[in-house]
């Protein structure tokens, strides 16, 4: 195989790869922008979600995740949520509302569920938009929730699906 050949698709393989600059991730068909990722957070490398923190402090976890061209106009953004815990037994909803989130109705939700027999708190996000569903969740021991939730709070009020340079 000529060598050229295989430097150009390295190249384009390389391009398709998912990036995040510390503020917008591009890959997997999405893209998307947050606020600043407090220097705290550990990036996880698990690939589960786009992006993947660890907060030590609250002992919390922060995924943030985009996925485009499913058929999910047609899914209530209740469904797309119930679906997120499908797998965690003993749910018990605190709240759950429809509010604004970059420019369109989001499901913001909160409860308590056993994760593998542990019990957790959720703050979780899920947004619609241009033919994409986001998820942002943020989870943690009941004891430590709180703790880190303001920082996960600031991270989803600079959630963008408008990329800067775009």
């Amino acid at each position: 195989m000529p060598r050229t050949f295989v430097c150009l698709a390295l190249v384009a393989l390389a391009g398709c790869a998912p990036r995040f600059d510390g503020r917008v991730y591009r890959g997997n068909g999405v893209a998307f922008a947050v606020a600043t990722i407090p220097p705290s957070w550990q990036p996880l490398r698990d690939r589960d979600a786009a992006l993947e923190f660890r907060d030590p402090d609250a002992r919390a976890t922060v995924l943030v995740n985009g996925r485009c061209g499913l058929a999910s106009d047609e899914v209530p953004l209740s469904a797309l949520t119930q679906h997120l815990f499908i797998d965690f037994t003993q749910r018990s909803l605190e709240s759950q509302e429809v509010v604004p989130l970059d420019g369109r109705e989001a499901m913001h939700t909160r409860l308590t569920a056993l994760l593998d027999g542990v019990p957790m708190r959720f703050d979780v996000w899920v947004l619609k938009k241009d033919g994409c569903v986001y998820d942002l969740l943020y989870f943690a021991p009941p004891t430590s929730f709180d703790g880190g939730l303001p920082a996960f709070g600031e991270l989803v009020r600079g959630f963008t699906t408008a990329v800067p340079g775009e």
